[in-house]
């Protein structure tokens, strides 16, 4: 394992704060670029996982009150996907990492819905309609397993999902997929401790890092940027996720 001078872990806490900046802006908790981020920095495996879900609670609880307060939270399409999401995120949590045939799908995923929402317009918006329940139940399984299994709180996919189906606005998708990414990353993380390893000793210093950038992230998202503007930056989002998992051959 690379050996890491004092001054990286500030270094990282910059990174995890531009990155939550980014992330909550458009009512996700940064766990895809934490772990992008960590990877990179050739932080130890087991450790990843673990930090990732700890940052994004930490940052997705500020993100949901803040869109919850500013009116930009749905129960009736919030409930059906996490009723199923939750005990889900907790078995991935305690299973292993999908394997490299799942991360490459998942990639290819990511991208195509960046590329739908780049190029979404008002003229192509669909009625907002109901959640259906069934289909609800059914992806919020496979969206909570997954973000278990991965670190990943899920909002990511649940976010353009609602969008592209006409589930939600962008900023009542942003403010149910942060509550979706929290209820995902705490049952996660509880799974998690069945194996999990001790936390990187500077997970507090990061910790604070992200909660100063979802402060000024949300603060964004809620009051400041333009439905396009919310749409590209989650496509942005989006494309580097997938990039991301497609070019780690590990």
């Amino acid at each position: 394992m690379m050996v890491f001078s004092s001054a990286d872990p500030v270094f990282l806490a910059v990174v995890f704060f531009a990155t939550a900046v980014l992330y909550s802006a458009v009512g996700n908790a940064g766990a895809s670029g934490y772990l992008a981020v960590m990877t990179f920095a050739g932080l130890a495996p087991e450790a990843m996982k673990s930090t990732a879900l700890l940052l994004n609670i930490s940052v997705a609880l500020i993100t949901t009150v803040r869109f919850y307060r500013a009116g930009y939270f749905s129960w009736p399409v919030f409930w059906p996907f996490t009723v199923t999401a939750m005990p889900c995120a907790f078995l991935g949590g305690v299973l292993v990492l999908p394997s490299p045939l799942y991360r490459v799908l998942v990639g290819i995923v990511l991208v195509f819905a960046a590329y739908r929402l780049f190029w979404y317009t008002d003229e192509t918006k669909p009625r907002i309609t109901a959640v259906p329940l069934v289909p609800a139940l059914l992806l919020g399984a496979v969206l909570g397993f997954a973000s278990g299994l991965t670190g990943i709180g899920g909002g990511i996919f649940l976010g353009p999902l609602l969008m592209m189906m006409g589930w939600a606005e962008p900023r009542h998708s942003a403010g149910v997929s942060a509550a979706f990414i929290l209820v995902n990353s705490v049952a996660g993380l509880s799974g998690e401790t069945v194996s999990v390893q001790a936390l990187p000793s500077a997970a507090p210093l990061w910790v604070c890092a992200v909660v100063v950038g979802g402060l000024a992230g949300s603060e964004l998202g809620v009051r400041r940027l333009a439905e396009v503007t919310l749409r590209r930056l989650l496509a942005l989002v989006l494309l580097v996720a997938g990039l991301k998992l497609l070019l780690d051959r590990r």
